[in-house]
């Protein structure tokens, strides 16, 4: 087993731990305890788990895609895309089951993502920064568009839920989307090689007898995947794709064989961990994860920017 795992999976159990016993309803040692466990606090911290093995899962596919570190599904356009694809749906067929409104938000988020990838490949290459940066104004632009669409529409309390995660509404019956995040996790686990040798680039790729165009197409669907599954079941939540996988590669390297399993579990641990904070901060009163994540995301970020990599990776 790999350095790192075990004493991270220690921590997450512990958090899993918290994560039940955890919440405003007094837990008892009966029926009623295990009626609340099963139906509200299990499914609450699932969801949490998945979410955050997934986008960071998706995060680190993302920055092997655009070939730069510092893009991710929330500052890549593809959550906000996701977000108008849903917004699209809801004008279009309002009644629509939850089904049909995901794979809207798919096909939304993959040719949001596939939009993006097309920007960023007119960059200069030795302007890695100008990346993000039009990422964040790719996706302001789409995110606007949500919101304008949504206003005329009387419907902007719907775009808030759906561009600020939260877990405070997950109960039983209503997470069990966000598997199809964990299958595309285990998927890209199983395409990892393939994905590292993408990260050189078209030409290095080709010449190692890779089909790059194909493993293109299948890490977009992966990413667009678990932002669109996400999106839909408890909202967009962010930094987890962007910090998660720069603490990884900065302590074991870019081989994502290796690393992928660390970078899931560091996912689901970090978003676990922010749901409880935010069940604390303000108890018996909540704190969306959304809202938490982007001020730890955010110094964790700021920090990434102002060290230097513990290793030459």
């Amino acid at each position: 087993m790999r350095r790192g795992t075990v004493p991270l999976g220690a921590l997450l159990l512990l958090l899993v731990a918290a994560s039940l016993a955890i919440g405003v309803g007094t837990l008892r040692a009966d029926a009623e305890g295990l009626w609340l466990v099963a139906v509200s606090r299990a499914p609450r911290t699932a969801a949490a788990l998945l979410a955050g093995a997934g986008l960071a899962v998706a995060g680190v596919i993302m920055q092997m895609l655009a070939r730069n570190r510092f893009v991710d599904p929330s500052t890549a356009g593809t959550g906000q895309a996701a977000a108008l694809g849903l917004v699209a749906v809801t004008l279009a067929a309002p009644g629509a089951a939850l089904w049909v409104k995901m794979l809207a938000a798919l096909a939304a988020a993959l040719i949001g993502t596939a939009g993006f990838l097309v920007l960023v490949r007119r960059l200069p290459p030795r302007e890695p920064l100008l990346v993000p940066l039009t990422g964040i104004v790719y996706g302001g632009i789409l995110g606007a568009a949500a919101t304008f669409l949504a206003y005329e529409r009387d419907l902007l309390q719907l775009v808030d839920i759906w561009m600020s995660g939260e877990f405070s509404g997950v109960m039983l019956g209503r997470y069990e989307f966000l598997w199809i995040a964990g299958a595309l996790t285990v998927l890209a686990f199983a395409y990892a090689n393939q994905f590292t040798i993408a990260g050189l680039g078209a030409d290095m790729s080709t010449a190692l007898g890779l089909g790059y165009g194909q493993v293109m197409a299948l890490g977009l669907a992966a990413v667009a995947g678990i932002t669109a599954v996400t999106v839909v079941t408890v909202g967009l939540v962010p930094f987890v794709g962007l910090v998660v996988p720069n603490i990884v590669s900065r302590l074991r390297g870019d081989n994502l064989r290796a690393t992928l399993p660390l970078v899931a579990l560091s996912g689901g641990a970090l978003v676990l961990a922010c749901d409880i904070l935010g069940r604390l901060l303000r108890y018996p009163f909540e704190i969306p994860v959304g809202t938490v994540l982007g001020v730890v995301g955010a110094g964790i970020f700021l920090w990434l920017l102002h060290t230097r990599p513990a290793r030459g990776t």
